[in-house]
């Protein structure tokens, strides 16, 4: 039989109350976590009011969707709420006869049967409700009514013949225009009004990618057969006319100059049109600092030459913003961070920044710090940096950076050693963006500083020209889900530009990202981390150049900088090459809650290319993550595999974002 109007309609809404029974699942499956709440109880017996109590009694295939039926019942959410009387509590029951049919037609169960106990009599919907009305009265100030959710589910109605056909001209898309794995619904699949929905999305999606940017679902036709217990179903489908990119207009600028909104704006009219694209663009426009939100809309028509103009509208920020962080690890040590930043300092979202670091810097001569009458003025290390940001020189994909650094650090304690230095840098750069997911830059460098360690002191002046190529196609910055960031830089500092240290510095890091599930809720992540030194001996580097490995941002659970070749004492000295690996699993256990198993390995060499006969130091751990708006904050507890003598068997890190 051919279903109801009103029938149809209630299927086809029913998808959000069928989502919700998904959502049920792990709701029940983790609540000893306690992170979903609990039933709260009804309210105290009372002579003006009727308080009652909710249960639900499900039988048939669909013993797991009581969650769902919760959800959708407003006697369920209202149960707090007591009713004046029997008739009020009864109404209350009567309104959720067509909302609870509704989510069990959505969920497959076509003949399902609904009726209510309320206080030991039956209410069906075609019932006179005075009965019930009375039934309840009889509790009133003695004990709350107990009404029973009675639902007999039937079986699960399936899909039997499904149709897909072209609005426009009523014929059947081919496989060659409409692939079968996009459609994704099979003769046996379960009716579900959410499947139904989701094949239409996909549908529509996967015209729209093929740069059909005016495609729509125009109706879906379900019609049930009640004794075969099966479902056809009809999709009436536009997909549009193949449409490239119309013209592109910014608004919402008032301080910022629009041409440099425009500048990380990488379409060009008559471009194909790509979903995609769009979606590079606002994450484009988003890393402007100057700016607050982005967002990308299409016209609803194409224009006179079958194009399809965008609109980039975009909110401005406030121009000036301060901000204070501190961290802790018991490797790494405190440490407190701070920043004062401009935005859009001369109208062309032009970003200064002044930020300053302190913190407690290790000691390398064999003494601890026990009490803070120990503290002495050179155990406090610190940095402070002022940089410039100019993008878009005239209006072009051209950045000019400008950045200064005065520092002061030590490394090392306990048997590793370490080294003290002290410099002041100075670099400036050009940066080139040939798209939203990869740039390059170039500039001159020059720092001069001093360094000791056991190897000795040096002082050094060197002046390079850095070149480093960044490309990051990840979704998210602070917790990507998707996608690869490789960062790879070489700088020369040759003697004739008046380096005291000819020397060459490389180094490369690649991360990539890869979800096992449409929701990713289990993510593989992986590190590698490459360095090179070469053109000096080891003991002519100033230390603060050589490569060392261990710490929070290299290999949990050893010492920050503790890992590299030795030299006298068996203090380390840091190598002239790098090598570093991380793999981690990350599970989400509930929407806010994660877990993250990993394993890092790492090491230092002496040689300038990485030499595996020495030692690789490996640690493994597990961390926490609570998963905020901003980011994840991370609590991660690491155990160095292979332990040398100094080394603590556990180490915790506490930060906001993932370890890499």
């Amino acid at each position: 039989m051919r279903l109801f109007p009103w029938r149809k309609a209630a299927l086809l809404s029913a998808c959000l109350v069928c989502t919700g029974g998904f959502a049920s699942v792990e709701a029940q499956a983790f609540d000893f976590f306690g992170l979903f709440g609990s039933k709260d109880n009804p309210p105290a017996p009372s002579p003006t009011a009727l308080p009652y109590a909710v249960t639900f009694d499900v039988t048939g295939d669909g013993k797991s969707i009581e969650r769902t039926l919760q959800d959708t019942s407003s006697l369920y959410r209202l149960r707090t709420d007591a009713p004046p009387d029997g008739e009020s509590l009864v109404r209350r029951a009567q309104a959720d006869f067509g909302p609870l049919l509704d989510a069990l037609w959505g969920l497959g169960y076509y003949n399902a049967t609904l009726d209510f106990d309320i206080g030991g009599s039956t209410l069906r919907i075609q019932d006179n409700p005075t009965a019930a009305s009375r039934a309840a009265e009889r509790f009133r100030a003695q004990a709350a009514v107990p009404i029973q959710v009675r639902v007999v589910t039937g079986p699960l109605f399936e899909l039997r013949d499904i149709r897909v056909s072209d609005a426009r001209s009523r014929r059947p898309f081919t496989a060659q225009e409409l692939p079968p794995r996009v459609v994704k619904l099979e003769p046996g699949d379960p009716a579900r009004a959410a499947d139904l929905r989701a094949a239409q999305a996909r549908m529509v999606d996967y015209f729209r990618a093929q740069s059909r940017p005016l495609a729509k679902g125009v109706a879906i036709d379900p019609v049930v057969y009640h004794p075969a217990q099966v479902m056809d179903v009809s999709y009436s489908v536009d997909p549009g006319p193949i449409a490239p990119i119309g013209s592109i207009t910014v608004s919402g600028t008032q301080n910022v100059d629009p041409a440099v909104v425009r500048s990380f704006i990488y379409l060009e009219p008559g471009d194909p049109y790509s979903p995609a694209a769009l979606a590079d663009t606002r994450k484009s426009v988003g890393t402007i600092q100057a700016l607050s939100s982005v967002r990308i809309r299409e016209a609803e028509t194409l224009d006179e030459y079958g194009r399809l103009p965008i609109f980039v509208d975009v909110t401005e920020r406030l121009p000036r913003v301060v901000g204070f962080s501190a961290r802790y690890s018991t490797i790494d040590g405190p440490a407190l961070h701070g920043y004062w930043e401009h935005r859009n300092l001369f109208g062309g979202a032009e970003r200064l920044r002044l930020e300053s670091d302190i913190f407690l810097a290790p000691r390398n001569d064999g003494t601890q710090i026990k009490r803070i009458g120990d503290l002495e003025p050179s155990d406090i290390g610190g940095r402070f940096r002022i940089s410039f940001l100019k993008p878009a020189l005239g209006g072009s994909r051209n950045d000019l950076l400008i950045d200064g650094l005065a520092e002061r650090d030590r490394t090392g304690g306990d048997r590793f050693g370490g080294y003290t230095s002290r410099l002041v840098d100075g670099t400036a750069f050009l940066r080139h963006r040939f798209s939203s997911t990869f740039s390059i830059q170039g500039g001159l460098q020059v720092q001069k500083g001093q360094t000791s360690d056991v190897l000795g002191q040096i002082d050094y002046l060197v002046v390079g020209t850095p070149a480093s190529l960044s490309y990051d196609s990840t979704d998210r910055p602070l917790d990507p889900t998707r996608g690869m960031r490789i960062n790879a830089s070489v700088t020369p500092y040759p003697e004739f530009l008046g380096s005291t240290v000819g020397m060459t510095v490389g180094e490369a890091t690649a991360s990539a990202y890869y979800s096992l599930d449409e929701d990713s809720r289990y993510i593989l992540a992986g590190r590698v981390g490459l360095g090179s030194i070469v053109g000096a001996d080891l003991d002519e580097i100033p230390a603060n150049f050589r490569f060392f490995a261990g710490g929070g941002g290299s290999v949990r659970g050893f010492r920050y900088r503790s890992i590299g070749p030795t030299g006298p004492f068996g203090i380390v000295v840091g190598g002239t090459s790098l090598l570093e690996a991380s793999l981690e699993a990350r599970i989400k256990v509930t929407d806010t809650i994660g877990v993250v198993p990993f394993v890092d390995a790492g090491g230092a060499f002496e040689s300038s290319f990485p030499d595996f006969n020495d030692d690789i130091r490996v640690a493994a751990g597990l961390g926490l993550r609570y998963y905020t708006a901003i980011g994840p904050i991370r609590l991660d507890v690491a155990a160095p595999l292979n332990r040398r003598p100094g080394d603590k068997p556990v180490s915790l890190y506490v930060s906001i974002g993932q370890a890499f």
